[in-house]
């Protein structure tokens, strides 16, 4: 089956060019309380305000054996990076709750990764960035550490020579989909920010709140369209699948994603509490 990519992206408004840039974002919220930065962080997403290469999504391939010995093949369609505010010159790689996450993804037409595939996206990056950790604290939690971190991977990114729109990882955790969270509600769940293959610094945990971000965390957008062994297919009915799942997800079948999501549908902000 032939698909055209960029129609998968057709749900993102177009950025304007009045828009703030990443480095007038954060002296736009610099000051601002978490909450109030987070509403903002929302705003500017969902009008459409990230950078053009993000809309440019690459294909992933993920392959599973079958009990009755055949196999299963789909390509998922993923962003190269990690959700940013700003254009292609000046933006900000941008942490966020699981409420703006589920907002924004649901909004454009998107869902948030699976552990299996944060592990095959890692996989076939064409660029492995170093994990940076910065020093633990309240401040990991703030602006200026969203943007300290942030210019530490656009360094390395000049080193490594990476051009806008390959797919790369190792720059970021990442927040993600998991069968944790049926009897986690209330909770996110990281994973991710290898060091290698099968080698991350994050095991899958749902410790925080739902309301918890820090600058280590990232959003990676995972198209909710699929193909598999050829014939393109909603993710969410393929996780459904108790047979098809598995070429998803490590887990088995996640039956209810947006159920045990749907807590945090609605106001950005309306469940930032201080259950961390």
């Amino acid at each position: 089956m032939t698909i055209r990519v960029a129609e998968l992206t057709h749900n993102i408004p177009a950025r304007a060019s009045q828009d703030l840039s990443g480095s007038q974002f954060v002296q736009y919220v610099s000051q601002m309380p978490p909450q109030q930065r987070e509403q903002a962080i929302a705003d500017e997403i969902l009008k459409g305000n990230l950078p053009e290469f993000l809309r440019k999504l690459v294909p992933v391939e993920l392959r599973c054996a079958l009990p009755n010995g055949n196999s299963l093949t789909a390509t998922i369609f993923v962003a190269p990076d990690y959700l940013a505010i700003g254009s292609d010159s000046d933006f900000l790689r941008i942490p966020m709750n699981l409420h703006t996450a589920v907002a924004i993804a649901d909004r454009f037409g998107f869902i948030l990764p699976t552990k299996k595939m944060v592990d095959a996206i890692y996989l076939q990056s064409h660029f492995h960035f170093v994990p940076q950790p910065l020093p633990a604290g309240p401040e990991m939690r703030s602006t200026i550490y969203y943007w300290t971190h942030n210019q530490m991977i656009e360094e390395q990114a000049r080193a490594l020579g990476v051009q806008l729109g390959e797919l790369v990882s190792g720059d970021k955790k990442d927040v993600v989909i998991t069968t944790l969270l049926a009897n986690k509600v209330g909770r996110i769940a990281i994973y991710g920010w290898h060091r290698g293959p099968e080698d991350p610094i994050q095991p899958l945990s749902t410790i925080h709140g739902a309301n918890y971000a820090d600058y280590s965390h990232g959003v990676r957008l995972v198209s909710n369209m699929a193909l598999i062994n050829g014939e393109l297919r909603s993710v969410y009915d393929i996780l459904r699948d108790s047979t098809a799942a598995r070429v998803l997800s490590d887990e088995g079948p996640i039956p209810n994603i947006w159920g045990f999501l749907s807590t945090f549908q609605g106001s950005p902000t309306s469940v930032m509490t201080s259950s961390n």
